[in-house]
């Protein structure tokens, strides 16, 4: 692991993850113009395989992680995510949202690991709290057309997909010590296959083909009348937000030490709050930019918080 600050190479790629991850949100919400929750999921995974699965070799570890990876990471946390951007969420608030997955994985870790909380991620918690109690404000005594943007169903799905982030969190690490010969891209690839069935599985089950005929997936004119600009949405998420900015990501980790990369991940609502407004239009309200500047603080709290305290007990 490199040590020394990080090359050009280095920071664009870690730049060019933060905005490729930012303007996921808006992919999203373009491609749920076309498809339903569980349709862009299975769509979305099964572009994330192909054609990797023919090329990468098996993983090297128990199966069960794989399979529990795919799971929680792949219809857990895309398919609350999904479900909450079309239920009443704009992307701005969702990238910002899911950045909650930290926080999530501190209390997994802490109950299911004993892994200890160190001060400022205690402090950090506290802050969140007390955003998300902004949030759930907003809802009470917000804006009435913002409202019906964002609701509540809306934002509690976000945050189960962020804590079905945070268990993938738990099943990487597990898989990680279970195995010396981990491999992150071949983790990722064929943990991938799992969610794909499922969603499809999901969406034969639930989705409203009755009252919306032109949404199934045996409707010819489906296919016929979903824009070009949504099949491009989904091929970025598959291609580009999956493989590719996770596989930088990683990249990034094994070269350099995880508190020098990890402070990247804070431009990801930067990027999510800026797309969104723009390209989509979308406002935030009063509660919801406070909410907003209370889970920002908090994740520079956790990420900053141990270097201060060192600087300031010298």
């Amino acid at each position: 692991m490199n040590d020394s600050r990080l090359s050009g190479r280095d920071l664009a790629a870690a730049l060019g993850v933060i905005v490729i991850w930012g303007l996921n949100f808006v992919a999203m919400k373009f491609a749920l113009h076309d498809f339903t929750p569980f349709q862009l999921g299975a769509a979305r995974y099964t572009l994330a395989v192909l054609p990797l699965v023919f090329f990468v070799r098996a993983p090297q570890l128990h199966w069960k992680w794989v399979v529990l990876y795919g799971l929680f990471q792949g219809v857990g946390q895309f398919g609350f995510l999904f479900s909450a951007l079309k239920v009443g969420m704009t992307a701005a608030l969702a990238s910002v949202l899911m950045q909650t997955q930290v926080f999530f994985t501190a209390l997994f870790s802490f109950v299911l690991l004993r892994e200890r909380m160190s001060r400022p991620l205690i402090g950090g918690l506290l802050l969140a709290s007390v955003g998300l109690l902004c949030f759930t404000l907003n809802f009470l005594t917000g804006d009435p057309d913002a409202l019906g943007v964002t609701t509540v169903w809306g934002f509690l799905l976000s945050l189960c997909s962020a804590a079905m982030w945070s268990a993938s969190n738990i099943v990487a690490r597990k898989a990680q010590q279970a195995s010396p010969h981990f491999e992150p891209l071949q983790f990722l690839v064929w943990s991938s296959l799992v969610p794909v069935a499922p969603f499809a599985l999901l969406s034969l089950l639930f989705d409203p083909v009755a009252a919306t005929p032109e949404m199934a997936w045996r409707s010819a004119a489906k296919w016929a009348s979903v824009p070009w600009t949504s099949w491009l949405a989904v091929a970025y998420l598959g291609w580009i937000a999956t493989i590719w900015a996770y596989a930088m990501w990683t990249g990034l980790l094994k070269r350099h030490p995880a508190n020098r990369v990890a402070p990247f991940s804070l431009g990801v609502p930067v990027v999510g709050l800026t797309a969104g407004m723009l390209a989509l239009g979308e406002t935030i309200t009063p509660w919801q930019w406070a909410g907003i500047a209370l889970v920002v603080a908090a994740l520079a709290c956790v990420m900053f918080g141990d270097k201060l305290l060192s600087k300031i007990a010298r």
